[in-house]
């Protein structure tokens, strides 16, 4: 098959390679075997619980069912079946928002993640996988003292050996994501996330149908609206991702021996949305932090009140997961691009953006630029977050209930980000052909 190896991989030339090369084909192996056994995991039962009741308890109690609603949108109906897997890969996402804010507070460890390299970054990921086991174990007790009260045997020994599943099963969880991230095809956490959301889907699907044949006109329109504003989102969400501030830049003239090389015209790419999904499932997380406390506070009014109000459709819920999504934006872009060490770079390879005069300015400028862009994509996500919700309440078509927002954008920039990782091995491949040539 011939194919350009100046132009981004087609189609027919991504499966063939997918197909045929043996690292591409043996990561796209690796990652689909882990996530289909995390998958299974979810419904290996948790010893020494009475599930019937269990059930008819999420059936009867609108409030207990609703909780649960909330804790399985990024767990792939884990809390619901109790499997030894229920907590997936929550707690190390939550560990990695704190192990986050505080690099941003404490000096030492910004240090370690901006100055030391590849072993710095190493401290840090093992820092993370010792916060994520203790936050392990504290939701494992939570959930434990949670469904004690359908326990079979309830008591000490039922508690320890909840925790002990439970805990068990996310660092496992934990390992196989950072094992896809190693030798599968994209970032492992984000594909466990993606998975758990697709997984609830045909559930909603299958809703969505049954009352798109009720007969009910105006909830058939309803149902079409709805799909049209999801797919407005995701054309949206597609061009936010992939859009782009291209900053002009001029190379010096040079001279090597007896040879002038000429001016040169490049651009430094800004993206639009530089946490990519990050800000999302942070925001989310930590939107779903009361209902993990509620756990070990049942009956405290505050918790309580903090739910209610936190809940999708409601205004402070739309207000704070606005804000949360606007502060990750901005926080995800100052650790992934230094306008200072950005500025000094080019000033070293002799580059120059024009107009502008190179050091403190170019800085200042990469800085306005850039919070521009941030400002931008933030407020596009948020849009996004809320558009979906608000149709829903407005067409009163709720069987995509928690899946509509946060779900759609993960999915999404999931989605484009493996692509991407596709693509560029696929043009590995291209390179390694040619050095066979």
């Amino acid at each position: 098959m011939v194919v350009s190896r100046d132009k981004t991989p087609t189609a027919q030339e991504t499966f063939v390679q997918m197909a045929q090369a043996a690292g591409l084909r043996s990561r796209l192996l690796v990652t689909i075997g882990m996530l289909l056994l995390v998958r299974l995991g979810i419904f290996i039962p948790v010893p020494g619980i009475d599930r019937v009741a269990f059930q008819q308890a999420l059936q009867t109690n609108g409030g207990l069912g609703s909780l649960i609603g909330i804790l399985d949108i990024l767990t792939g109906r884990g809390i619901s079946t109790l499997g030894i897997f229920a907590l997936g890969i929550l707690p190390y996402i939550n560990a990695s928002i704190i192990m986050q804010l505080m690099a941003a507070a404490i000096p030492s460890l910004e240090d370690l993640q901006k100055n030391e390299g590849e072993a710095g970054r190493r401290k840090i990921s093992q820092i993370t996988r010792y916060v994520a086991l203790g936050w392990a174990i504290f939701q494992s007790i939570g959930i434990s003292l949670f469904v004690s009260g359908y326990a079979i045997n309830p008591g000490p020994a039922f508690i320890a050996q909840t925790v002990l599943a439970l805990t068990a099963g996310s660092m496992f969880v934990m390992w196989v994501g950072e094992l896809i991230t190693e030798r599968g095809i994209g970032n492992g956490a984000s594909l466990l996330i993606f998975v758990s959301i697709v997984s609830t889907l045909p559930r909603s699907l299958g809703q969505t149908i049954e009352l798109a044949q009720s007969g009910d006109r105006s909830l058939v329109g309803g149902v079409v609206i709805l799909l049209l504003v999801f797919l407005v989102m995701i054309v949206g969400i597609v061009f936010v991702q992939e859009g782009t501030r291209r900053i002009p830049i001029i190379s010096a003239r040079r001279q090597v021996g007896r040879k002038l090389y000429l001016e040169k015209s490049s651009y430094l790419p800004l993206r639009l949305n530089q946490g990519g999904v990050m800000p999302i499932i942070f925001a989310s997380m930590v939107l779903f932090l009361p209902a993990s406390l509620v756990q070990f506070f049942p009956n405290n009014p505050v918790l309580t009140q903090a739910i209610r109000y936190l809940s999708p459709g409601h205004w402070v819920y739309v207000v704070v997961y606005l804000t949360l999504i606007l502060f990750f934006s901005y926080f995800y872009a100052s650790l992934i691009i230094n306008p200072v060490d950005m500025s000094q770079n080019l000033k070293k390879m002799g580059a120059s953006i024009p107009g502008i005069r190179p050091g403190k300015a170019t800085s200042e400028y990469i800085e306005r630029v850039l919070n521009r862009l941030t400002f931008l994509g933030a407020i596009f996500l948020g849009l996004v977050a809320i558009v979906p919700t608000a149709v829903e309440g407005a067409t009163q078509v709720r069987t995509f209930q928690g899946l509509g927002a946060t779900s759609l954008l993960i999915l999404v920039g999931v989605a484009i980000d493996t692509a991407k990782q596709i693509q560029t091995y696929v043009i590995s491949q291209r390179y390694e052909g040619m050095v066979k040539q």
